[in-house]
């Protein structure tokens, strides 16, 4: 699989790019904000390139102009329904070090400002990426090295509020949540209590 890519920008499109490396033209998608940063048509340019295949479409190559954002990629298509444009989306708007603020913050407005992104996906994102590492030493966690920071709400207190962003009103969110940590225990994982306090909603 390829890595990297070292050439010349041959050309640049909407969505992808052209890099010319010994003669051959590689087609990278990239998001549009590393569109904008590459040098003039006929410069080099270092590319750091994600490949995927498949039988459908074959291999398709992912263009980032730092390998932090290459490691952010991943960790964000490694999440239900998190395909590549909606991972170069989250990226347009949020560079690695302020995607792991926002998850940190559990900002999830943030991360549903980009494109393709709603608000129950802008959910998972926070709620998956928490804990997870990201390039350059960075790691996407509501607990901070350089600062400190708030202590990480409880779980009751994120299962509400993960209700209350798919639009349930809070005092139904907060007896939602109350009743399922009665029926799976206090020490229950985030995910399986939002899941029973959506079936509680729903008698």
């Amino acid at each position: 699989m390829i890595g990297r890519l070292r050439g010349l920008v041959a050309e640049v499109g909407e969505e992808d790019a052209v890099i010319d490396c010994g003669g051959v033209g590689y087609v990278v998608r990239m998001g549009a904000k590393t569109l904008s940063r590459l040098p003039a048509l006929g410069e080099e340019v270092l590319v750091h390139v994600e490949s995927q295949w498949s039988e459908a479409q074959g291999l398709r190559l992912f263009g980032f102009s730092a390998r932090e954002e290459k490691q952010a990629f991943t960790a964000l298509q490694a999440i239900h329904g998190v395909g590549p444009k909606a991972a170069l989306a989250v990226l347009d708007i949020l560079p690695p070090a302020e995607l792991a603020a926002a998850v940190a913050r559990e900002d999830k407005a943030a991360v549903g400002r980009a494109n393709g992104v709603g608000p129950k996906l802008a959910i998972r994102i926070v709620t998956e990426l928490k804990g997870k590492p990201l390039g350059g030493g960075l790691s996407i966690s509501p607990i901070g090295h350089s600062a400190p920071t708030p202590a990480a709400p409880s779980v009751s207190g994120e299962a509400t509020a993960a209700l209350m962003g798919l639009g349930v009103a809070e005092p139904l969110a907060r007896r939602a949540v109350d009743a399922a940590l009665l029926r799976l225990g206090e020490d229950a994982p985030l995910p399986s209590v939002i899941k029973a306090a959506l079936q509680e909603t729903a008698r």
